[in-house]
């Protein structure tokens, strides 16, 4: 048992990585889209500075405004003429000030508009390097997240069955790994594991389907699901043609779980192998 566990793990880690020359187109692009956020977060940062700056200056008019109309009577000895000119001055300070601060507002306004945009460029297009799945993976999400979730764990796991069942596999795989994290100690996780499995499996994606049955043969080898799911990783090692661990994952079902029903169909899968091989001979 541990010996396929040992097999099976690496592999189907090795999967879950994109070609080394995809991976590095979308490392390229996000680069650059981070730097260009990045810019006009610098910028709308630089903006703000220059805003509080000004603010105070403008307090500093309107008090001036305050106590020079405070003290016309006192300045009632001076020429109007004077009093006027002095009034004007601070109205046109107070004026060019207000100038600068509307076009703050609008220059932070379009920069935060510029890095909403940005933000949501980079999220279509990372979605987009990473191809059609992970837009139909996006758009399960949020499907997942309008159905209302049932407070009891079988309950829950019986939602994400029904799904898988009714066609629906990328809400399921949604729903099996939210039942993961949510009960990840719990002996229904194991099913929860072999539900996402059979979700791979089912599209012919079998590393990432030995990835699930794995965790079954390593964290849940008394699971009522764990014969099954030796059996399916002897079909996905096939399907990878890697015949040596195939034939090893039934060998270990029948050692481990002789009376299961899966049991019996290694045996049956392990005779034609033995036969074919005589034939060869």
């Amino acid at each position: 048992m541990r010996r396929l566990a040992l097999l099976v793990l690496p592999l189907a880690l090795s999967g879950c990585f994109y070609p080394a020359n995809r991976g590095k187109a979308l490392e390229s692009r996000l680069d650059r889209l981070d730097t260009a956020q990045a810019q006009v977060q610098e910028e709308l940062k630089r903006t703000r500075a220059e805003l509080d700056a000004t603010l105070p200056r403008i307090d500093e008019k309107i008090a001036e405004v305050s106590k020079a109309l405070q003290g016309l009577d006192t300045a009632s000895r001076r020429s109007g003429a004077d009093i006027g000119i002095q009034l004007q001055k601070t109205v046109e300070d107070l004026a060019q000030l207000r100038g600068q601060v509307e076009t703050y507002v609008y220059k932070i306004g379009e920069l935060e508009s510029a890095l909403s945009r940005t933000s949501d460029d980079t999220n279509q297009r990372f979605l987009a390097l990473k191809g059609e799945e992970a837009q139909k993976e996006a758009e399960a999400r949020k499907k997942a997240e309008e159905l209302k979730r049932p407070t009891d764990k079988k309950e829950f796991l019986a939602l994400a069955q029904s799904k898988a069942k009714g066609g629906e596999v990328p809400v399921a795989r949604q729903l099996y790994n939210e039942f993961i994290k949510k009960w990840p100690k719990d002996a229904l996780t194991a099913d929860a594991h072999f539900g996402l499995g059979e979700s791979y499996f089912a599209e012919d994606k079998c590393r990432e389907a030995l990835f699930e049955y794995g965790k079954l043969l390593q964290e849940y080898p008394k699971s009522e699901s764990t014969p099954n799911a030796y059996l399916r990783s002897s079909e996905c090692f096939k399907k990878l043609k890697m015949q040596e661990e195939s034939r090893l994952a039934l060998e270990e079902l029948v050692k481990g779980y002789p009376k299961s029903d899966a049991a019996k169909t290694a045996k049956s899968r392990l005779a034609e192998l033995d036969k074919a091989k005589k034939g060869r001979k």
